[in-house]
């Protein structure tokens, strides 16, 4: 499978190399930084300035500038070039003699000991081991010897250091710090010039194809093998790569990491040092000339120079990745860790690592997915935010840009198929299990684990209640809904009841404990209710009755004795329980009203044994009772009045309950005599009859004013109570009874009040009777003039005619005529007539003592 690793660009055309007429090729080229060499074989040496460029659509090209051209003094063209840049020379291998030239002005340099003749071949050593940075170290195949010199260049001349023997003459060869690696006729080996240790590698016969020998890094050659292979081998002759295939008619190769470039009779391969694949095959017609400087890839053909420009890593990372090439893109990213900065290379990694994840996601790999996501690090909301409403809503996670993937959602992923979306849950749900146990949901625990929740209560999985139970960090706000929409009730309030309690932190919920006690009001499941009632009240009594007191009539499933007997251990809302049956609901049962008084009466007892300080509080309590007391009448009253009998503290109480059990006289012996509260006892003769009419509301009073007025109880009459008594209720007594009980020495001013009152009262009564009477007799007379005018007339009657007032038919012939002449039944008249204003008038003044 291929893979775009480079752009053949031009560099050098024809036309820049020749005149027009005179047409030579390119032999060999030589590149130092921006510095190009080209030597044609016309024997002339150009010099050329590269200038790199990018377009504004990415492409690269290079700008070519000719500085200089010189021919050599050689009637052979040079056969290889190599630039000693500290020295400011070029090594030229020329007509079987290596002669030095200035890199800048391209004149030779003189002879005296610049010169060697008798070469073949040469190669500079690039890992010296010298320590002169003013020489440059080459080895140089003798032409007339079987042997090696090694040699240093100065900018002067060319000096052998040394001469090392060979079983044969070499055909090409390499040089790494001590190490020569060489191309005899049959075969290769490697040397140590120092130590004169040779190791045969494999045959080779260079008689049928051109040997390729290539320092690639440190102590390591690549080698043409036979078979078409590119064969590695270090120093110690042990190949650590696998070899590459490429054809069996290579001409040159050269290396620019991570790939072995090769160049054959009609094309360029790349192949990668990785995987050992062949990554991109380039047509190229015409080529003989390969070489690699300072990972600057150069290659000629005989009429023109081209640049092999790598593709930027990442774009070749990410084309695989886009073809799906997961493997091979992690192959390529973690080859070129050597020539990457370590922190970019790390980032670079990780990113990799998670953009491979996601494609064996997308295809349901899941545990391949799962490994490159571990290793890239992936923060695991990228993978949470694929699923739609797994993330909180207060979640600030934004997606990674660029993005690690193509998909939306997991919709998109899995294209509508119900199968693929399970599958992907059930992966989510044990890679974020793994997360939460170890270090991958550091700095965004809530996102983790609402997650998790939403997944487990989607699925109804067992863990749902062991992630509850344990340590969590769960946002309410979002869990709660989504427990509730999968019907997970229970499992919702233990989430809540853990947040109220402190074992979990949620700051976005306010006032939660009241939350939860409004679901449970509204919970049928009555289950659920009882579960989490005693956790609610040990909590707050006050709030937590509302379970029970705020559910709706219309939900009402609760037995409210069973809710009572649930509540004898919680006393206080036990008490607003019952308050709430009694008070609010209007429940007529005599066992509530009675509990609720002898919890009122308890509560003020218990509250008189205390010190002074519950005053307020005793007076709160004693309201409350005494409403109750005077409001109800469904209570034991002989069981209240059993407790509080005993007590001269609670006078008011007990009069009530005297009060109810018709024992007036009793009940005002107490307020006048004992309580000596004059306001109480006239309030309670106003309670005593209320809803009982005017006659028993006067009895009240007159047995008061007896008790003002007994010269038998202690202290004797109250003639001020009584004065007082009189004067401010003239309306409700019976003058002619009252000054038969007053004292004769009292004089009229006292009651010069109540005296005024009664005599208004009694004329007012006089000439309201008398009214009345005139107009009964007025209707009777009316009545009387009526009869008597439609008494002679015959009165038709027949089955047929119905009452006017019933609309019944007659069955018999006995009946009343209303004014008009009209029949109605005799008793429709005498109901008619009981309905009469002048009826109604009468019977009301009938009832008083003055008619």
């Amino acid at each position: 499978m291929s893979v775009k690793a480079f752009e053949l660009v031009p560099a050098v055309e024809w036309e820049q190399l020749t005149a027009e007429k005179a047409r030579a090729a390119v032999e060999c080229i030589e590149c130092c930084g921006e510095h190009l060499y080209v030597c044609t074989s016309d024997c002339v040496l150009h010099h050329f300035l590269l200038e790199a460029r990018t377009t504004a659509k990415g492409r690269h090209t290079y700008r070519t500038q000719k500085l200089l051209q010189k021919v050599l003094n050689s009637k052979k063209p040079a056969a290889e070039l190599k630039a000693a840049s500290a020295l400011d020379r070029l090594v030229v291998l020329c007509d079987a003699a290596i002669s030095l030239v200035d890199m800048l002005t391209l004149e030779a340099v003189p002879s005296g000991g610049a010169k060697l003749r008798g070469v073949t071949a040469f190669s500079v050593n690039e890992n010296p081991v010298t320590g002169d940075a003013f020489c440059v170290e080459m080895a140089v195949v003798s032409a007339r010897r079987r042997a090696v010199h090694i040699c240093t260049v100065h900018e002067d001349r060319v000096q052998v250091l040394k001469e090392v023997v060979t079983p044969e003459q070499p055909c090409a060869l390499a040089m790494d710090g001590y190490f020569l690696c060489l191309a005899l006729p049959m075969q290769y080996m490697i040397l140590n010039y120092s130590t004169g240790v040779s190791q045969d590698l494999f045959p080779y016969n260079s008689q049928e194809r051109k040997p390729i020998v290539k320092r690639i890094g440190r102590e390591e050659f690549l080698l043409a093998a036979p078979g078409g292979l590119g064969m590695f081998a270090n120093a110690e002759g042990i190949s650590q790569r696998a070899p590459v295939s490429w054809s069996e008619g290579v001409l040159a190769a050269a290396v620019c990491f991570p790939y072995v470039v090769a160049l054959d009779e009609g094309f360029v391969t790349v192949h990668s040092m990785l995987d050992q694949q062949l990554k991109q095959t380039l047509s190229f017609r015409e080529g003989h000339v390969l070489q690699d400087f300072e990972g600057k890839v150069l290659l000629a053909s005989t009429k023109a120079v081209f640049v092999l420009v790598p593709l930027p890593l990442e774009t070749q990372i990410q084309d695989l990745l886009a073809s799906r090439r997961v493997e091979e893109a992690l192959v390529l990213t973690e080859g070129a860790q050597r020539n990457i900065p370590k922190d970019k290379f790390q980032m670079l990694h990780k990113r990799i690592l998670q953009q491979a994840g996601f494609i064996q996601f997308g295809q349901l790999q899941f545990s391949e997915a799962k490994e490159h996501f571990r290793r890239g690090q992936l923060d695991v909301r990228e993978l949470i935010s694929l699923y739609p409403l797994l993330l909180p809503a207060s979640s600030s996670f934004t997606r990674c840009q660029p993005p690690l993937h193509e998909f939306a959602d997991l919709s998109q992923l899995a294209q509508g198929d119900p199968e693929k979306v399970e599958r992907c849950k059930h992966f989510l749900i044990g890679y974020l299990r793994e997360a939460r146990a170890g270090e991958a949901a550091n700095g965004f625990r809530e996102d983790v684990d609402t997650a998790l929740l939403k997944l487990y209560a989607e699925a109804g999985h067992d863990s749902l209640l062991d992630l509850l139970a344990s340590e969590n960090a769960c946002l309410l706000a979002d869990s709660a809904p989504w427990l509730e929409k999968h019907h997970r009730s229970a499992l919702e309030c233990l989430l809540w009841v853990r947040v109220v309690n402190g074992d979990l932190c949620d700051p976005t919920c306010t006032n939660l404990f009241q939350y939860i006690v409004d679901f449970l009001s509204r919970c049928p499941n009555l289950d659920l209710v009882w579960k989490y009632a005693d956790w609610a009240l040990q909590k707050d009594q006050k709030i937590g009755v509302q379970i029970f007191t705020k559910r709706p009539i219309s939900k009402e499933l609760l037995n409210a004795d069973d809710v009572i007997t649930y509540l004898q251990k919680h006393h206080r809302a036990l008490l607003l329980y019952l308050e709430h049956l009694v008070l609010e609901r209007k429940v007529q049962r005599e066992k509530y009203h009675t509990h609720l008084a002898v919890l009122y009466a308890d509560q003020v007892l218990g509250l008189l044994s205390r010190p002074a300080d519950t005053r307020e509080h005793l007076a709160s309590a004693r309201t409350k009772l005494q409403h109750l007391l005077r409001e109800s009448s469904l209570y034991r009253v002989q069981l209240l009045l059993g407790k509080l009998q005993d007590s001269e503290l609670l006078l008011v109480e007990r009069a009530i309950l005297h009060g109810k059990l018709d024992e007036h006289d009793t009940a005002l012996h107490i307020l006048v005599h004992q309580l000596r509260d004059t306001t109480a006892a006239e309030d309670y003769c106003t309670w005593a009859s209320a809803a009982r009419g005017h006659a028993h509301r006067r009895r009240l009073y007159h047995h008061l004013l007896g008790r003002y007025l007994d010269p038998d109880m202690p202290g004797g009459p109250r003639a001020v109570e009584a004065v007082d008594l009189l004067n401010r209720h003239s309306e409700v007594f019976d003058a002619v009874q009252v000054l038969k009980l007053l004292p004769e020495a009292w004089s009229l001013g006292l009651l010069h009040p109540f005296l005024c009152g009664a005599l208004r009262a009694s004329v007012h009564a006089c000439r309201t009777t008398q009214v009345a009477l005139g107009l009964a007799r007025a209707e009777n007379l009316q009545l009387h003039r009526d009869r008597l005018k439609y008494r002679g007339g015959p009165i038709l009657m027949s089955e047929k005619k119905g009452c006017h007032l019933c609309h019944n038919t007659f069955r018999d012939p006995e009946c009343m005529c209303l004014p008009g002449g009209t029949p109605v039944h005799t008793h429709c008249a005498a109901q008619k007539l009981q309905d009469t204003p002048i009826k109604r008038r009468l019977d009301r003044t009938h009832t008083s003592n003055h008619t």
